[in-house]
């Protein structure tokens, strides 16, 4: 059997099929306080015990069939948090089903979760609650599974201060005053697609919602939630574009949440509702994040990686399919010129982490390594050539996705392994395996730094950004004045990442360079964070110490880590700004989440 190394949890002697969660949100005391019942069924005979996964967690009561069972915590590990072992007043035959029920209360200081005051928030009243579980941090809110290899359904009663709306990674199943607190209200939800852990989500705030589509809403604080329409507009084109390519949409409901800007990533396909970060409503990749956690509806929440050292089974195809849908939705020079994009990123990715880390094996040895530490790249970017490769190589996309359709039928509500990946692809097209066994295998899965093979990439798109970066690498002092502002004429916006971010390849340009490059291209005016993120990260590796001031209010205005993380790195690694940097980390860091906190604080070696 496939051992998950992240977890405490055994899901060959026990499964669990469905959680019912009721709690209370208690915004004083930071915490979620309430039940958690598991219905678990025994995969093997005589079964007496279950082991869960909890991480800061506090238990005060376990019973099994509503009899009172025992239970005691097991060692505490740094980062995988504590397991939980529940003795069984009886024992249960393989099959055999139990409801375990326990009672529970979250920690303050919770991986999961982000609490903000009032004055955190754009309306500055209410309070606001945020979760974010993928890829460990569930059991950090209720004991739990905490492995992708084990699916479930949940319901869940949520009790909230009542001028506040409770929103979760499910259908909303009506709310009613709290019988216990007529302050308070009960939101009611429901997820019958069984489930990983992970993507159990909850949201508390004075959320306001607009219609956008017939299966669509937004949400927002109401200071957002009309630019959030507004930009948002395209999500149904998408769905039915994702559907097109990989089969019909099981989730019902697709809503999205405009979150804080200290949302750590981009986005987070929680099923029925996607988080997402507000950087996107300044920026014009928003389209490709919307298009990505589209995509996770087919391949991470129906077709899921079994255990996290297959992550790229998750990232690379649903970096396949976003860039497929962009592709039909604004043509395939741009899908080529995206792909040709990510594959810069993987090459900037690999010179961070350095060619020869194991953390770049497309499927890495997981023991003993903490999730959050070990994210990057690598799983989307590395995947996603790897199934670019196998489309030009097995007779292009229309003959691709058709494998692809087929892979997310086989596999859907399933875990699987890279294994089971490779098996399918070997039998969707037996007649080439010819083609498929001069696929290097062992290096494109299991070797360190950049694949054994590049892609071909058409570079109608990419030849200005290419032409335009090669003329700043090379210019010498006398040859600046030869720049003006007609250089960037006729190029999109996604064409001056693609420039910058060449630049971002390349040794630092000097100073006079990047000083010359803000007179003739203004890029300081820039708002669009994709740009201004790449912009002030070329002015901090050239050393010009009148970006600090606007590179520090970027990594600290937002906190999606994309971002954060690089802009404070530059920023301590420049002598000129290194002290400011951790200074105002130390300042910033008790209103940070609590994730982006911990790994800014290694890369500025403040971690306690």
């Amino acid at each position: 059997a496939v051992v998950d190394v992240s977890s405490f949890s055994s899901p060959s002697c026990c499964l669990t099929r469905h959680l019912y969660l009721r709690c209370r949100v208690d915004f004083g005391a930071r915490a979620l306080r309430g039940t958690v019942a598991l219905t678990a069924r025994a995969e093997r005979e005589a079964l007496r015990c279950l082991v869960l996964d909890t991480k800061d967690l506090q238990i005060f009561k376990a019973t099994v069939n509503g009899q009172d069972a025992k239970f005691g915590f097991g060692q505490k590990h740094s980062f995988k948090g504590t397991p939980l072992e529940i003795t069984f007043p009886f024992e249960l035959r393989r099959g055999q089903e139990a409801i375990v029920e326990i009672s529970f209360e979250s920690s303050p200081k919770s991986s999961a979760l982000q609490w903000f005051t009032p004055e955190q928030t754009s309306g500055k009243k209410h309070p606001f609650l945020f979760s974010q579980c993928q890829a460990t941090h569930c059991r950090a809110i209720l004991p739990c599974q905490d492995t992708p290899a084990v699916k479930l359904t949940y319901y869940a009663e949520v009790s909230v201060p009542k001028e506040l709306v409770a929103l979760m990674s499910a259908h909303r199943d009506g709310e009613m005053p709290d019988p216990e607190d007529s302050s308070r209200k009960i939101y009611r939800f429901s997820q019958n697609v069984p489930i990983p852990c992970y993507l159990i989500a909850l949201v508390v705030g004075a959320l306001e919602s607009r219609e956008i589509g017939p299966r669509t809403l937004v949400w927002a604080e109401k200071e957002l939630v009309d630019k959030s329409a507004y930009e948002f507009a395209e999500a149904e084109a998408m769905l039915q574009t994702a559907e097109d390519l990989a089969g019909p949409y099981v989730w019902g409901q697709y809503d999205l949440l405009v979150l804080p800007p200290s949302f750590p990533y981009g986005g987070m396909e929680n099923p029925c509702l996607t988080f997402v970060t507000p950087t996107l409503l300044v920026s014009i990749t928003l389209p490709k994040v919307i298009a990505h956690e589209i995509s996770h509806s087919w391949t991470g929440n129906l077709v899921t990686n079994k255990t996290w050292e297959h992550f790229w089974l998750n990232e690379g195809h649903t970096v396949y399919l976003e860039r497929r849908i962009g592709g039909r939705l604004f043509g395939e020079q741009l899908r080529q010129f995206q792909a040709l994009g990510g594959w810069r990123e993987l090459q900037n990715t690999i010179n961070t982490l350095g060619e020869t880390n194991p953390i770049t094996n497309l499927v890495p040895d997981l023991n003993e390594v903490d999730l959050d530490t070990a994210y990057s790249s690598v799983p989307y970017e590395k995947g996603f050539a790897l199934l670019f490769h196998l489309e030009q190589l097995l007779g292009g996309p229309d003959i691709f996705i058709g494998f692809l359709k087929a892979y997310i039928q086989q596999f859907a509500y399933k875990s699987i392994t890279t294994e089971d990946w490779k098996k399918s692809l070997y039998s969707y097209f037996k007649d080439k395996v010819d083609v498929l066994d001069k696929v290097d295998w062992n290096s494109w899965l299991h070797a360190p730094g950049m694949p054994p093979v590049k892609p071909t990439y058409d570079m109608t798109l990419a030849n200005a950004c290419v032409a335009l970066s090669q003329r700043w690498i090379k210019a010498k002092e006398s040859d600046l004045c030869s720049f003006n502002s007609a250089d960037l004429k006729g190029m999109s916006s996604h064409q001056l990442i693609e420039f910058l971010a060449l630049l971002l390849l390349e040794a630092p340009l000097p100073v006079s360079h990047v000083k010359r490059m803000q007179e003739v291209y203004n890029f300081n005016a820039i708002t669009n964070s994709e740009i201004r993120f790449r912009w002030l990260r070329l002015c901090i590796q050239a050393k010009w110490e009148e970006a600090i001031p606007l590179a520090l209010k970027m990594a600290t205005d937002q906190g999606r880590m994309k971002f954060t993380r690089p802009l404070f790195r530059d920023l301590y690694s420049f002598d000129k700004s290194r002290d400011l940097a951790v200074k105002t980390f130390l300042e910033q860091r008790a209103c940070m989440h609590p994730v982006t906190s911990m790994l800014v604080g290694k890369d500025l070696k403040q971690d306690q």
